[in-house]
């Protein structure tokens, strides 16, 4: 599949940039969209010079998620697409850098991401509820895991706006950033990622993403199983 001119994807020092670029549209994503976010998730993993990527967008806006006038459209011809999966199958770090409005599936690729960043300017939303709609790239498992389950819950059956303070106080976001301090703070937190043991620092994501929602006594198990095969790299001692 060839690249789309509204999900634009850049490489640069290690570090891969997909940005959503339909702003007169609120950054909805069309199903081409979708799939182009698909073929990213199964290439990227082969490309040796990308150590991170980024999921952003042009402003106002970071997505509105699917877009709704398309799925109407297309009714029961609409191909099934999971771009949260895609991101989620990605074993490198994904940074989500998020610029404003990040609502329902556009919530959903963020929760998808290892890392979110957002700018002051950003707020979320769950709208599945209100348009009568379940979610279907990740929603319901993530959401939750993220800010607890009784935030959750009411984070979805209000449709109530969370602003960046606020998600960062419980747990939706790691960092809040000046909107004009985004592109800079992201890069900066790339820029230690890269710089880091690549191999440690995805297999111990993997860890993470493994060990999630195991008892104590098996993600330890876990831990120390990966770690009798782990061969230690000592070249980078004293670094």
């Amino acid at each position: 599949m060839a690249g789309h001119p509204n999900l634009v994807v850049t490489d640069d020092d290690g570090v891969q940039v997909i940005t959503i670029d339909r702003p007169e549209a609120k950054n909805a994503l069309t199903v081409a969209m979708r799939q182009r976010i698909e073929q990213v998730g199964r290439e990227v993993d082969t490309d040796d010079a990308v150590d991170v990527i980024v999921l952003t967008a042009v402003d106002p806006v970071f997505s509105a998620g699917a877009d709704i006038k398309e799925i109407v459209a297309l009714g029961a011809s609409l191909p099934p697409t999971n771009p949260g999966a895609a991101l989620r199958s990605i074993s490198k770090p994904v940074i989500a850098s998020v610029n404003g409005a990040c609502v329902t599936g556009g919530l959903e690729l963020m929760l998808s991401c290892d890392i979110a960043i957002a700018s002051d300017r950003a707020r979320f939303a769950d709208t599945h509820a209100k348009l009568g709609a379940l979610p279907r790239w990740g929603m319901s498992a993530l959401l939750p895991r993220a800010v607890g389950v009784a935030v959750a819950k009411e984070i979805t059956a209000t449709g109530a706006f969370v602003d960046a303070e606020q998600a960062l106080r419980i747990g939706l976001v790691n960092h809040v950033v000046p909107h004009a301090e985004l592109g800079a703070r992201t890069a900066a937190l790339c820029a230690a990622i890269v710089a880091g043991h690549q191999g440690a620092i995805r297999a111990s994501i993997d860890l993470y993403d493994r060990g999630n929602g195991m008892v104590l006594e098996e993600a330890l198990a876990l831990e120390a199983e990966i770690g009798r095969a782990w061969t230690v790299d000592t070249s980078t001692f004293g670094q």
